[in-house]
């Protein structure tokens, strides 16, 4: 069994939801989830002993959060080289976020990221069986970047 950190940062909830949901995809495989919010992850000590990391994160302003410009610098630090990634979070009309946080843990963190690429879903959908089903799936892919 591998140990998987979804580390979040949420505006409405939306982010939050999603995820919950990509979480449950991830234990569908067997895998051991913990889901925190990036705010209470403050030192490089906080993000040790995982095999992922998949992070969450909504679009503000064609952008990722300050917290979670933040994070990434933390995580920067932590050397995760090699280690499983993700991203994921919600838009309501730019959805530029996930693929910022994608690139810089694929290129900065030289970390193996998930063939699914990043995974935007409109705000409407977050609460709906689709959206529910595209987070769930989002996490088995991560269980399937995990086995290779």
């Amino acid at each position: 069994m591998k140990k998987v950190l979804i580390a979040y940062d949420s505006r409405t909830g939306h982010t939050e939801k999603m995820a919950e949901f990509v979480a449950e995809g991830v234990r569908m495989g067997g895998n051991e989830v913990e889901v925190k919010k990036i705010s209470t992850l403050k030192k490089v000590e906080d993000l040790q002993g995982y095999d992922a990391y998949v992070l969450g994160c909504p679009t503000y302003h064609r952008d990722i959060t300050g917290g979670m410009k933040t994070f990434l610098f933390l995580m920067e630090q932590a050397g995760l080289e090699g280690k499983v990634g993700g991203a994921f979070g919600s838009y309501t009309h730019s959805g530029d976020a996930p693929g910022i946080i994608y690139d810089t843990m694929e290129y900065v963190f030289k970390m193996k990221m998930s063939s699914l690429g990043s995974f935007n879903l409109k705000e409407a959908l977050v609460g709906d069986r689709e959206g529910l089903s595209a987070c769930q799936n989002y996490g088995k892919g991560i269980n399937e970047t995990l086995e290779k």
